[in-house]
């Protein structure tokens, strides 16, 4: 018995330490369809999965990498640590999967639907994510700076200590998103909407968030130095603290926004005057 509980041990260290059902990948090849099955590990390479039925699989570990998963099903998926790096999973369905340490670089994601999945630590450098929907997904410490973004609905979602730096985020949903001490840097938000985002201590420096709906926000700490903010409704936010050093306020709205200790240095204020109220 000691025998073969050694032997069954060192061919799971052979397999990446996962081992799939070859009866549930034959199901998966001869059906494209394989709801709950066991597909760890299992090397999908390439493969044709156009519109496969993988709810609730087991995936974790698999190679998947230029996968075609276009309008696939792969809801509440396991997916973490498994390779998808450039897959084609153009309006897929992956809400509620699972995708820590997933990577997904170069991966078309296009019109995906990702609400409530969780990704934690995956791998989206050069990822396509336009039209894509991460409402309430988990993102934390993720890197989105160079991702495509444009169209994304990222409203509730969970973003603490992300990388958004110089990211295109034009027009994004990011109402009730929690941002805390992320860095959003030279990021393009134009009209976007951060109504009642959380964005305690995150850095904003040098943003462009024209025309941007940041009302009932949360910028308690925020740097705000050098942003655009021109045309931004900011009525009923929270700014103690915020440093908008050489910021452009022009025309926004502070309409009953809370401006506690918050922080001007050659800021252009909404009626149009340069505060130059500079601590020395």
């Amino acid at each position: 018995m000691k025998r073969l509980l050694l032997i069954s041990a060192l061919l799971l260290v052979a397999s990446n330490g996962w081992a799939y059902s070859e009866t549930d990948l034959a199901k998966l090849k001869a059906l494209n369809a394989c709801q709950g099955c066991d597909l760890s590990g299992a090397n999908l390479n390439g493969d044709n999965l156009r519109g496969a039925v993988l709810i609730e699989t087991n995936l974790i570990g698999a190679d998947l990498s230029g996968a075609d998963l276009t309008d696939a099903d792969l809801r509440g998926a396991y997916l973490s640590g498994a390779n998808l790096a450039n897959a084609n999973l153009q309006s897929a369905y992956f809400s509620g999967t699972k995708l820590q340490n997933a990577n997904l670089s170069g991966a078309n994601l296009m019109n995906a639907n990702l609400a409530f999945a969780k990704l934690q630590k995956a791998n989206l450098s050069g990822t396509n994510l336009s039209g894509t929907n991460l409402a309430n997904a988990n993102l934390t410490a993720i890197d989105l700076s160079g991702v495509k973004l444009s169209g994304v609905n990222l409203s509730l979602a969970t973003l603490p200590k992300a990388n958004l730096s110089g990211a295109n985020l034009a027009a994004i949903d990011l109402r009730d998103a929690y941002l805390s001490r992320s860095n959003l840097s030279g990021a393009n938000l134009p009209k976007a909407n951060l109504s009642g985002a959380k964005l305690y201590d995150a850095n904003l420096s040098g943003a462009n968030l024209t025309n941007a709906n940041l009302s009932y926000s949360e910028l308690n700490d925020a740097n705000l130095s050098g942003a655009n903010l021109s045309g931004a409704d900011l009525s009923l936010a929270k700014l103690p603290k915020a440093n908008l050093s050489g910021a452009n306020l022009t025309d926004a709205i502070l309409k009953d926004a809370k401006l506690d200790e918050t922080i001007y240095c050659k800021t252009k204020m909404p009626w149009g005057e340069l505060n130059d109220d500079c601590e020395e």
